[in-house]
C-alpha cells in the first residue's frame, strides 16, 4: 500500500512562539493548502496534519456490494457527509442507493486532517476524495481482468459493475471487494480521473442528505442522544468569570437530594487556558434533571479573579480609545498615506462596532467517556477528533492509542465544537467514577456564560477623497482581543490568519493605505465563530465605503465596484497577507473581476436602483473570505423605529459545485444568521459575567424576523473543475450585516456603526 502524505502538528507547536512574537502564522488553521493538484505542491507541508487519499481508509465494500463510505470531517448540518461520499461514489462508478456512509472516528494518521473548519473540507479533500474513489475503481477493474485472465484495459467499472465488453461478462462490485481489496494502491500517477462530463453526483441538485431519513425520524444519533449502560449524568457550575475559583462551597442540599451521587471539584487550569475545562463543582446523578437539581443546591462562594470588573460598556470605550489614537503596530503600508492624506480634497472618519457573540448551536456541548481496562472511549459532537483525543489522552495520563473518540453528528457548531473542552470535562468525571461511564451536558446557560467568545472589535476608519470623491488615501485601526489569547499570555495583538481575515487582503484599488493594530487584552475566553475576523473587518469596510458613496453624491453599489476597481489578479502577499486562508497565493491569487461580479449578480437580483417607499431602502456589500466571493443585496423596511428585512439576494462565486443543495443551505443560512447579527444578538458582560442566558435574551431570529425571499445566485465559469475550489461554510456570513446596515441609512437617512441595530432607531 502506498503510504500517504500525513503530518502531526500540535497546536501548542504551532503556537508555541506567541510570547515572542505575535505573528505567527496559523492558530489550529492551516498554513497552506494546494489540495486540488494532483500531488501537493510541497508534500508534507500541503495540508496542517496532512491528507490521505488510501482507499482503504476510506472505503470497503460488502459481499451484497454495500459501499461505505468513510467520512473524517464532522456533520453539522453542512452536508458534508453527503458531499464527500457524492465525489467517491463518482470517481467509484457506484449507484447511489447503493452508497452508505459511516464516521471516522478521531485519527489523522489514517485519515488526515480532521478538523472541521475554515471552509476547506470539500477545498481540500475534494482531489483526495477523487483519487480515493478511483483507485478503488482500478482495483476493482484489476480484481475482474485477473478473474477472466483478460488485459485490465479491457475491462471497465461503471454502474456498480465490472464489465468485459469482449466477452459480455459481468460481475458486480461486491462479487470482486475481497480480492480487490487485498490488492495494492495504484500509485496517484497511474490513476485516470472521470472527465467532469461523466459526473453522476458531482454538481447535481437530486442527490439529498446521507442522513436525511435519520435526521427526519429522530434516530439519528447526535452528541445528546449517547446513551451507555450503567450511564451516569453529570452537569458543572463553572466559574461565572473567566479565571475564576472556587472559594468554598457547602454540598450537603445537594448530596441530600435522591438519585444525586456525588459532588467532585474540578480544579481550573492556569492562563492561557487553550481547550482546558474551566474548573468548578460537577455534580453526578441518575439522570440530567437530577443533576441540575443537585447543582441548583450548591451553595458555592467564588474567587471571581483578575476579570471580575470587566464591563462590555467601559471595554468598549477602552478599545475606541486605542483605535482613535496613533502608534499602533502598523500591519500594512502600501504607498505614502501622510502624502495621500495631505493631498486630500476632503476627510472622511467612522468608527465601528461589534459586540461579542455566542455561537450557540442548537445542541449546545454533550459528551459521554467512559474509562476501562485502561483505556478511554469517548463519545461526542466535535469538530475536531483529533485534537480531542490528543487532550483527552494528556488530562487522563494515557497513551493516544488508548483513547478512542467516536464523532457523532452535531446539532450545529459554528466554531464551538473544534475546542474539546467539554469532553475533557467528561472524561475527568469519568475517572472520579472509577471509569463509569458519564455524560456531561451543557445547558444553554453554559453554553452562553461559558463558552468561547467571538472577539469584540472596534474598527476606525479614515479615509481621504480627491476632488473626484475618490479615496487618494484610506486607514484601517482594528483594535481587538485575539484568539492568541487562550494559546499565550495575552499576546494583546491579531494573529496574522484573524488579520489576513478581509482587512489585509480586501482589494480595494486605492494608492496609499496604512493598517494599524493597537493592542486589546483579552477577558473573556476568545474563539472561532462562523467567518471569524471577517465579520468586524466586513462590517466596517462595506459601511465606510457606503459612507463615503454617501458623502460624494454617488450610488453606493456603484462606487463600490469603482473603490474595488478594474478586474485584476492580486497576489495577497502585496496586500501584506501571509496567510491567504493557508492556500498557496500563486493558486489562488484575489481575483478583483469575480468579486465585482457577485457584487453585480446581487444587484441585479435585488433589482438594485428600483424606486422605494419612504421608510425602505436597499443596501449592498461585497467581501473576499475563505477564497470565495461573496455579495449581499438587502431590502429593509423600518417602521416606529423596527427594522425587518423582507428580502435579500446573495451571491456566491466558491469556483466549482460539489453539491448546490448545500451551497444554497448555507447561503440561506448564512443570512437568517447574518440578521441576527445585525438586528439582535450580542453577548455583554457586567462585573465579569456574561449578562445573557438563554435565547430569551441571548436573540437570534425567530422565523418573523427571517427574510419572506432570499434569491440565492451561484456564480462560477462553467463549473470548470480543474480550477481550486473555494469555501462554502462561511463566505456568507460577513456581508450580510453591513448590507442590512446600509440599507438602514438608505430607508431612515440614520447611519448604523454599532451591532446590533436593536433599539438604536427608537427615539
Amino acid at each position: 500500500m502506498r503510504n500517504s502524505s500525513i503530518t502531526n502538528i500540535s497546536r501548542r507547536g504551532i503556537l508555541g512562539g506567541i510570547g515572542a512574537s505575535a505573528f505567527v502564522l496559523a492558530v489550529g488553521l492551516p498554513f497552506r493548502g494546494w489540495a486540488q493538484e494532483e500531488e501537493p505542491k510541497f508534500g508534507r507541508d500541503a495540508m496542517p496534519n496532512g491528507w490521505s487519499d488510501d482507499p482503504k481508509a476510506f472505503i470497503s465494500i460488502a459481499e451484497d456490494g454495500l459501499v461505505t463510505v468513510t467520512v473524517h470531517r464532522s456533520e453539522m448540518g453542512q452536508g458534508v457527509r453527503t458531499s464527500i461520499a457524492m465525489v467517491v461514489a463518482d470517481e467509484l462508478g457506484a449507484d447511489w442507493d447503493q452508497v452508505r456512509v459511516d464516521q471516522a472516528p478521531g485519527d489523522e494518521e489514517k485519515y488526515g486532517n480532521q478538523d472541521t473548519d475554515g471552509s476547506r473540507s470539500l477545498r481540500h479533500f475534494f482531489m483526495p476524495m477523487r483519487r480515493a474513489g478511483a483507485a478503488a475503481r482500478r482495483m476493482l477493474e484489476q480484481a475482474a481482468a485477473a478473474e477472466w485472465g483478460v488485459d485490465v484495459a479491457e475491462v471497465k467499472a461503471e454502474g456498480h459493475r465490472v464489465n468485459h465488453a469482449v466477452s459480455g461478462r459481468s460481475l458486480g462490485y461486491g462479487e470482486l471487494a475481497a480480492a480487490a481489496m487485498d490488492l495494492d494502491v495504484p500509485p496517484a500517477d497511474s490513476l485516470v480521473l472521470l472527465d467532469p462530463s461523466q459526473f453522476r453526483y458531482i454538481g447535481k441538485s437530486d442527490i439529498g442528505l446521507a442522513d436525511n431519513m435519520g435526521i427526519t425520524t429522530g434516530t439519528a444519533i447526535y452528541g445528546i442522544d449517547v446513551r451507555r449502560d450503567g450511564m451516569l449524568y453529570a452537569v458543572i457550575a463553572r466559574p461565572p468569570v473567566y479565571g475564576g475559583r472556587v472559594k468554598s462551597f457547602d454540598d450537603s442540599a445537594a448530596l441530600a437530594i435522591a438519585g444525586v451521587e456525588k459532588v467532585i471539584v474540578i480544579d481550573p487550569v492556569d492562563f492561557p487556558t487553550e481547550f482546558a475545562p474551566l474548573g468548578g463543582v460537577a455534580v453526578i446523578a441518575k439522570n440530567t434533571y437530577l443533576a441540575m437539581k443537585g447543582r441548583d443546591a450548591l451553595t458555592i462562594e467564588w474567587e471571581d479573579g483578575p476579570n471580575a470588573s470587566y464591563d462590555s460598556e467601559a471595554y468598549r470605550e477602552l478599545l475606541s480609545k486605542a483605535a482613535n489614537a496613533a502608534g499602533g503596530t502598523v500591519i500594512r503600508d502600501q504607498g505614502d498615506f501622510d502624502a495621500g492624506m495631505a493631498g486630500a480634497a476632503r476627510t472622511v472618519e467612522a468608527e465601528y462596532y461589534i459586540p461579542h457573540l455566542a455561537q450557540a448551536p442548537m445542541e449546545a456541548p454533550a459528551a459521554v467517556v467512559e474509562i476501562r481496562d485502561g483505556k478511554a472511549e469517548a463519545w461526542a459532537c466535535t469538530q475536531a477528533p483529533q485534537v480531542t483525543r490528543l487532550r483527552l489522552a494528556e488530562r487522563l495520563k494515557l497513551d493516544k492509542e488508548n483513547v478512542t473518540v467516536n464523532v457523532t453528528l452535531l446539532g450545529g457548531g459554528f466554531g464551538r465544537k473544534s475546542k474539546p473542552d467539554f469532553v475533557l470535562e467528561a472524561g475527568i468525571l469519568s475517572q472520579a467514577m472509577d471509569g463509569a461511564p458519564v455524560k456531561l451536558t451543557w445547558t444553554r446557560e453554559d453554553d452562553i456564560h461559558h463558552g468561547y467568545y467571538h472577539t469584540v472589535s472596534v474598527e476606525k476608519m479614515t479615509a481621504g477623497l480627491d476632488d473626484s470623491g475618490m479615496p487618494v488615501a484610506w486607514l484601517h485601526r482594528t483594535a481587538a482581543p485575539t484568539i492568541g489569547s487562550i494559546f499565550a499570555p495575552d499576546p494583546k495583538q491579531k494573529l496574522p490568519f484573524e488579520l489576513g481575515m478581509g482587512l489585509l487582503n480586501m482589494p480595494l484599488a486605492i494608492e496609499n493605505i496604512r493598517a494599524e493594530n493597537p493592542e486589546a487584552s483579552a477577558h473573556v475566553r476568545i474563539g472561532w465563530y462562523r467567518s471569524v475576523s471577517n465579520i468586524p473587518h466586513a462590517f466596517a469596510i462595506q459601511s465606510f465605503i457606503s459612507e463615503l458613496a454617501d458623502a460624494v453624491g454617488r450610488d453606493p453599489k456603484d462606487y463600490l465596484l469603482e473603490v474595488i476597481g478594474p478586474a485584476r489578479l492580486v497576489d495577497p502577499r502585496e496586500l501584506g497577507d501571509v496567510w491567504n486562508y493557508g492556500e498557496d497565493p500563486e493558486v489562488y491569487p484575489i481575483d478583483t473581476g469575480r468579486l465585482a461580479a457577485v457584487v453585480e449578480e446581487a444587484a441585479k437580483g435585488i433589482e438594485w436602483g428600483r424606486r422605494m417607499p419612504a421608510g425602505q431602502g436597499l443596501g449592498i456589500a461585497g467581501h473576499y473570505s475563505f477564497v470565495s466571493y461573496v455579495a449581499v443585496a438587502a431590502e429593509v423596511a423600518v417602521e416606529d423605529g423596527v427594522v425587518s428585512v423582507p428580502r435579500v439576494s446573495i451571491a456566491i462565486d466558491c469556483g466549482a459545485q460539489v453539491n448546490p443543495d448545500r451551497i444554497r443551505s448555507q447561503m440561506e443560512g448564512a443570512v437568517i444568521m447574518g440578521v441576527g447579527q445585525a438586528l439582535m444578538t450580542e453577548v455583554t458582560f457586567a462585573n465579569g459575567r456574561a449578562q445573557q442566558d438563554n435565547f430569551d435574551s441571548y436573540l437570534v431570529p425567530r422565523m418573523e424576523a427571517a427574510p419572506k425571499r432570499i434569491d440565492i445566485h451561484i456564480v462560477n465559469a462553467g463549473n470548470a473543475y480543474d480550477r481550486p475550489l473555494g469555501g462554502v461554510g462561511e463566505p456568507g456570513l460577513p456581508p450580510v450585516a453591513p448590507a442590512i446596515t446600509n440599507a438602514v441609512f438608505a430607508a431612515t437617512g440614520q447611519r448604523i456603526r454599532r451591532l446590533p441595530i436593536a433599539g438604536q432607531l427608537q427615539s
